[in-house]
């Protein structure tokens, strides 16, 4: 057994997601499994070296690990041990850092979105084209179970014709006032990139656009329905991002998709994300571990009849389709995807085009939602 070492150049990893979701439970993970192993026996180690403008907290961090750390990015970049360079700032941050990155020759995995506007992200597709660099975008809910399981059943032709695709998404995120909030606040101010619609729609483009077909038009409706909020240090704020996007997506062969994005919600469902799937031959609800369907063959016949309490167990009469094998954690699983594509050229389509199509959909559900009016998705230009 051979092991390679892969040192991985972790920028961001103080927020909660990146820590926990990237660092602890993907790289980490894969480390106490003890490695990546590949088909010719070699072992994938990966190595992080955290790196942030926070020293304390990147110190902190690196020594509850027992990782090697850095203040100073241009430094790590300029180590030729390091080979990955991974971004999870605040989207404001990242542009100008990868770029950086793409200059000192290393590959690329990068949360989403990738850039503030789609001439940034169009920008570091082509940088990390021309540098001839492997480049990857983080693009998790394709690898949840519900999905997954959503995906065996689009594959076995479960649906038959997809008709309409509905997705909820969304919890109530406190003021902060008299309960701390769950999500930092720049999440609420325009000024420092945040927004649901630049957060959420590039989740959506990419699920779309695997599962059921690319997005030809979009029309949106986004506002900011709690307009003041309170920071981390409990000083009041007039939050300047939208905080809840009503969106409508048309694919190809007249697939409608409808999906609600809101941080302004309270919860009435099995989980913070589901999606309804209508085909002609059966239906299916997914959210991120279960998935539920109900086929032509037993679907029930309720008559509408207002006089009178309804009876049926609506919800009983789905059945649970089975897990079938071990799902691992989404990010993890995608990491150990890049990972072998980088190592030993696996194979891999989630790159930085893909995440550049996200954030043209931010865009123009943003520009829609200010005009009024449907707008076409055009050919991303390359």
């Amino acid at each position: 057994m051979t092991r390679r070492t892969v040192r991985i150049a972790m920028n961001g990893v103080t927020g909660r997601m990146g820590h926990h979701q990237h660092l602890v439970r993907s790289l980490l993970a894969l480390r106490e499994q003890g490695g990546l192993p590949l088909d010719d026996g070699t072992v994938i180690w990966p190595e992080p070296v955290l790196v942030g403008r926070s020293a304390p907290r990147v110190r902190a961090l690196a020594e509850r690990y027992g990782l090697d750390w850095s203040p100073d990015l241009d430094a790590v970049l300029a180590d030729d041990s390091i080979e990955i360079y991974f971004d999870a700032q605040v989207t404001a941050a990242r542009e100008p850092a990868v770029k950086k990155a793409i200059a000192a020759g290393k590959h690329l995995y990068v949360e989403k979105p990738t850039a503030a506007g789609l001439t940034g992200a169009l920008d570091l597709a082509h940088r990390a084209q021309q540098a001839g660099v492997k480049h990857g975008v983080v693009q998790d809910k394709l690898f949840l179970p519900g999905l997954r399981k959503l995906r065996r059943l689009l594959d076995g032709g479960f649906f038959g014709r997809v008709l309409s695709v509905r997705g909820e998404f969304g919890y109530w995120v406190f003021e902060g006032d008299w309960q701390p909030a769950q999500r930092p606040s720049w999440n609420y101010r325009a000024e420092d990139g945040g927004g649901i619609a630049a957060d959420m729609f590039p989740h959506w483009e990419y699920v779309l656009h695997e599962l059921f077909g690319p997005v030809r038009a979009v029309q949106a409706r986004v506002t900011t329905h709690l307009p003041r909020r309170w920071d981390e240090s409990g000083t009041p704020y007039e939050a300047t991002a939208d905080d809840a996007a009503y969106a409508l997506f048309e694919l190809d062969d007249g697939v409608l998709a409808q999906i609600n994005s809101s941080w302004a919600v309270r919860v009435h469902r099995d989980e913070l994300l589901e999606f309804q799937v209508d085909g002609t031959e059966g239906s299916a609800v997914a959210g991120l571990r279960r998935c539920r369907v109900q086929h032509r063959a037993t679907t029930p016949k309720p008559v509408w009849n207002p006089d009178l309490p309804s009876t049926e167990p609506f919800r009983d009469q789905w059945q649970e389709v089975p897990d079938n094998a071990g799902f691992d954690n989404a990010f993890k699983a995608q990491w150990e995807l890049f990972l072998r594509h980088v190592v030993a050229d696996g194979p891999w389509h989630w790159d930085l085009w893909a995440g550049a199509r996200g954030v043209r959909l931010a865009e123009l559900g943003l520009r829609s939602s200010v005009e009024g009016r449907r707008l076409p998705v055009p050919e991303l230009p390359r």
